[in-house]
């Protein structure tokens, strides 16, 4: 699969690899297959995991049994601009060819022939626009810069990153 086509469905979906917010950390080792960091913070407050290109953040759930449960996951779509290595492996164990660069023309485009896309709010970041898909909980950061060229990072109009976020709960 292309990274293109990876990116569109997770933003029609909020599914990364079969993964939600709430899934547990079992789940997540058993559909990754790729090397990963672990840091956890002060008193096991939190985990994040780090696998290169995507990272994952999990909160203890202890209740009936203690275990760690994903908060948010983050595609650092920006890391592939210095780290060719990093689109290969994570290709090999993944299945999932990403290029050094995704620009968001290209996302749009296929996301025009994704099933469920999901209405995206725009709202600037200084610097970077963010498209909000509220019904699936991702939003994308997109570089807004015109003096921002393609080099060891990304560029004008290019994915920094996709973001997987728990929804607030209706009060």
């Amino acid at each position: 699969m292309t990274g293109v086509e990876f990116l569109a469905s997770f933003i029609a979906t909020g599914e990364l690899f079969g993964l939600r917010i709430g899934s547990t950390l079992d789940e997540v080792d058993r559909a990754f297959s790729h090397p990963f960091v672990d840091v956890v913070g002060e008193e096991g407050a939190w985990l994040r995991r780090d696998y290169g290109l995507v990272e994952l953040a999990f909160n203890p759930k202890p209740e009936p049994e203690p275990e760690w449960v994903m908060a948010t996951a983050t595609i650092q779509l920006h890391r592939l601009a210095s780290d060719d290595c990093l689109a290969r492996a994570w290709d090999r164990s993944m299945g999932v060819a990403f290029a050094r660069y995704t620009s968001w023309e290209e996302v749009r485009d296929a996301l025009s022939r994704t099933r469920g896309v999901p209405e995206l709010r725009v709202t600037d970041q200084g610097g970077f626009l963010q498209y909000r898909a509220a019904s699936s909980n991702v939003s994308v950061l997109v570089v807004d810069a015109e003096d921002e060229e393609r080099g060891y990072r990304v560029g004008n109009g290019d994915v920094w990153s996709l973001d997987l976020w728990a929804p607030f709960p209706a009060s």
